[in-house]
């Protein structure tokens, strides 16, 4: 599955970004590889989330119809990205051509919490070369409309103090903070919620 964009990004001359469902060996080794780069820019250490069990089961908890799954790619081979140096991991697109992994984000049911009918968004990262494009923006979209596709009734996520960019778009999406809704040892973290 593809989410098309139809939502214009902020900047003239912004390359076209495709926002796609992994579903080839190739494109989870790109899911788990920008996973991995998300982890190491926290400098936490998420195992209190069972990350490296997440990692070797993709999709697991994100696959449809009750999850959504995202990588955002960015054309390598004309105009926009492609004409400047990017060192950031390629991937051979399905129709062919190659494609920057940007971006990734993802929704997986959240039954466990005191939430009816639940969601969480994960992993929304941006890879800092492709940052200002509105990425981020278009990820968290698509994945809210994936989670209103899906049923849901609300969609919540945790975040850290230091995530000031992250904090103020998931404010822009219409997110309140609310109360822990599952125990996270890191502090600073902030925990949000979307009725959708």
């Amino acid at each position: 599955m593809s989410f098309s964009i139809s939502r214009p990004l902020p900047l003239e001359g912004t390359p076209d970004i495709v926002l796609v469902t992994p579903d080839e060996p190739h494109e989870f080794e790109a899911t788990r590889a920008i996973f991995r780069d998300y982890a190491a820019s926290l400098d936490i250490d998420l195992c209190f989330q069972h990350f490296d069990e997440e990692l070797a089961t993709l999709p697991g908890d994100y696959a449809e119809p009750r999850g959504a799954l995202l990588l955002a790619l960015i054309d390598a081979e004309g105009g926009g990205a492609a004409s400047r140096q990017v060192d950031a991991p390629k991937i051979r697109r399905a129709q062919g051509g190659m494609a920057y992994v940007a971006g990734c984000c993802a929704l997986r049911p959240l039954d466990t919490a005191d939430y009816p009918n639940a969601a969480e968004m994960k992993r929304l990262y941006v890879r800092p070369v492709f940052r200002g494009l509105g990425l981020g923006r278009q990820m968290a979209e698509a994945i809210l409309d994936a989670a209103r596709g899906a049923g849901y009734a609300c969609v919540l996520l945790d975040t850290l103090d230091d995530m000031e960019s992250a904090r103020g778009l998931y404010e822009d999406l219409g997110f309140v903070e609310v109360p822990p809704y599952y125990h996270n040892p890191i502090a600073g973290a902030h925990y949000l919620k979307v009725e959708l």
